[in-house]
């Protein structure tokens, strides 16, 4: 059983840690409002959940969820995420983050903007590719014939291993699609994201092969 911290709660957040309960792990949920403002969330979740602060969430977690937007990163708490495995779900978008200008030149992933504000976690990027409702609907079991994959990215292979482990245990197998310099491959609007996966109108999705996401990984272009 892991513990699994969880820094913004939102749709991503939320499913990540409803298929985490379900798998059978305790989950420390939390988000910019307050611990008070996820006491609903956390009793449809079921005993295995608790909400906290985001310092509390760091702190309490085996593997960190971090699913903020990216003009958040300052205020994360990077002290206590300090030697953590930390799963980054986050997605970079202007219109609502602002311009960024390392990031809107490609000098810099969003992985790697958020690993200058964590400079001492391990950052594996996972779930920022699939639509909350496929990810929900899509989880199988081990052994499945119709188990679907999900790219992560990560420049540590030990926090790889611990994120691949999890993501096994949600119901998912991974495919490896390298280091956080190359996680823009999976970013907002590339072949991966969203579209393997079938339209946002089929609730349920469509699952999909290891070949499918190295196809759409490969025709990635910036």
């Amino acid at each position: 059983m892991t513990t699994v911290g969880l820094i913004g709660s939102g749709h991503i957040g939320t499913t990540v840690a409803q298929l985490a309960v379900e798998a059978g792990h305790q989950v420390v949920l939390s988000n910019s409002r307050g611990p008070e403002t996820l006491t609903d969330t956390v009793a449809q979740l079921g005993p295995r959940a608790a909400a906290a602060t985001s310092e509390q969430a760091a702190a309490a977690g085996d593997i960190i969820v971090v699913t903020v937007p990216v003009k958040a990163f300052p205020n994360l708490p990077a002290a206590a995420l300090a030697g953590k495995t930390i799963i980054d779900t986050c997605n970079y978008g202007p219109e609502r983050d602002g311009h960024i200008p390392e990031l809107d030149s490609n000098a810099l992933t969003s992985s790697e903007l958020l690993l200058r504000y964590l400079p001492d976690a391990m950052l594996v990027k996972a779930f920022n590719n699939i639509y909350y409702q496929h990810l929900l609907s899509l989880a199988r079991p081990a052994g499945a014939a119709d188990r679907s994959y999900l790219p992560i990215a990560g420049d540590s292979e030990r926090a790889k291993a611990a994120v691949s482990g999890f993501i096994d245990s949600l119901g998912y197998h991974v495919v490896d699609a390298g280091p956080l310099a190359d996680s823009w491959r999976q970013a907002t609007g590339t072949p991966v994201w969203g579209i393997p996966y079938g339209p946002y109108s089929n609730e349920k999705g469509q699952p999909v092969s290891e070949d499918a996401i190295r196809a759409a990984l490969a025709t990635a272009t910036r």
